[in-house]
């Protein structure tokens, strides 16, 4: 994986990681460089609502309304993602590729108009330098490249099986992988 770029696509856990923060989970990589990766888990929704942390962007929010497990880093701060428009950039949000940037929190929420989804998570997945790369030569993710609607998934307990089930190769197969493969 040595000079692949990873920002933007999509870290697939294999049913062999069994990590608990990170068992069956799908991150999409906000940014993979020289200093490490950032992402977020897309497919870990809490029962938490937006309303009750954040209560001024609850309107601006996708469905589920809920605040996301992002990861095990920092659970105690959010991070917020939303897609624009083709070329908009509203005060307040910082493009991180294509259309998918960060929302300032701290900005007045009408700063932001035209978002087509938002999504808020509490905390990040985060790797040093080679890290990441490590685990994927170990067999612990697949990368897959991700389609504009994943971040905003409406169904994301799905989204493993359906991410792995689009794939054209044999990776549509591990979709149908048991939860516990003991139980087979």
């Amino acid at each position: 994986m040595n000079g692949v770029a990873l920002t933007g696509r999509l870290l697939v856990a294999t049913p062999m990681l069994r990590d608990p923060n990170f068992v069956r989970t799908v991150i999409l990589v906000l940014d993979h460089d020289g200093d490490g990766t950032l992402g977020v888990v897309v497919n870990r929704p809490t029962e938490m609502p937006v309303t009750s942390v954040l209560a001024p962007w609850n309107e601006f929010v996708s469905a589920p309304d809920v605040l996301f497990e992002g990861g095990p880093v920092a659970t105690d701060s959010a991070l917020a993602l939303a897609e624009v428009p083709k070329g908009a950039e509203p005060l307040g949000w910082r493009r991180l590729y294509g259309r998918l940037g960060l929302v300032d929190l701290d900005a007045p929420p009408e700063l932001l108009t035209g978002l087509h989804g938002m999504r808020v998570f509490a905390g990040y997945s985060g790797w040093s330098p080679g890290q990441l790369e490590s685990e994927i030569t170990d067999g612990g993710w697949y990368v897959v490249d991700a389609e504009p609607d994943d971040p905003f998934s409406t169904d994301p307990s799905s989204l493993w099986r359906r991410v792995l089930r689009r794939q054209r190769d044999e990776l549509a197969l591990v979709a149908t992988f048991p939860d516990d493969p003991a139980m087979n």
